[in-house]
C-alpha cells in the first residue's frame, strides 16, 4: 500500500543533481520496522556525518542496483546492525521530500532475526513502544507510528 507524498522541512530550498531543477530522481530505500512480541519497535539513531544526524528512525538503507527491496534490507541490516532477518513481510510505501534527497521508503515488518544487535556505525537503538520517548524522530518516521497506532486501535490492543 502506498501513500501520499510527504514534504519535510517544505520551507528549505530543495537539492537537484544537474542542471535540470525540475526534476529529481528518485532514492529507493528498504526500511526494516523490527517488532517484538510484546509489541515494541525498534528505532535506531542517524548517526554523525549524516543528514539529519541524530534523528531517530527505523533502520534500513538505499537499494543497490539490481537489488530487491527485500535484499537490500537484508544487506543492510548486516551492516548496520549485525543482524540476519528471517522472512520480511512488506508492509506500506511513502514517498518523502527531503530537502536533500526525494526518496521512496519501502517499509518491511521484521519479526525474526539472528543476532545480538550491534550498532556498528556509532548509532543509538531504543526499543519504543507507543508513544515514542526519544525525540526528535525523522520526519518520514512519523507516518509509521500512525500506521502503528491505527493497527492497535484496530485489533482493540490498548496500550497506556
Amino acid at each position: 500500500m502506498s501513500t501520499g507524498l510527504l514534504v519535510a522541512d517544505g520551507e528549505r530550498a530543495r537539492e537537484f543533481v544537474g542542471t535540470d531543477q525540475t526534476e529529481r530522481a528518485v532514492v529507493d530505500v528498504a526500511v526494516g520496522v523490527l517488532m517484538q512480541t510484546d509489541g515494541q519497535f525498534l528505532l535506531t539513531s542517524r548517526p554523525d556525518g549524516k543528514v539529519y544526524a541524530g534523528y531517530w528512525e527505523f533502520p534500513g538503507g538505499k537499494l543497490e542496483a539490481g537489488e530487491s527491496v527485500e535484499q537490500a534490507l537484508r544487506r543492510e541490516l548486516q551492516e548496520e546492525l549485525g543482524i540476519t532477518i528471517g522472512e520480511t513481510q512488506a508492509w506500506k510505501t511513502q514517498m518523502v521530500d527531503y530537502p536533500h534527497a526525494l526518496v521512496r521508503l519501502h517499509f518491511c515488518k521484521v519479526w525474526h532475526w539472528q543476532g545480538e544487535l550491534q550498532m556498528r556505525e556509532g548509532q543509538s537503538h531504543a526499543w519504543q513502544s507507543l508513544p515514542v520517548r526519544v525525540v526528535p524522530v525523522l520526519p518520514g518516521t512519523v507516518p509509521v507510528l500512525g500506521w502503528l497506532a491505527e493497527e492497535r486501535e484496530f485489533s482493540g490492543a490498548t496500550h497506556s
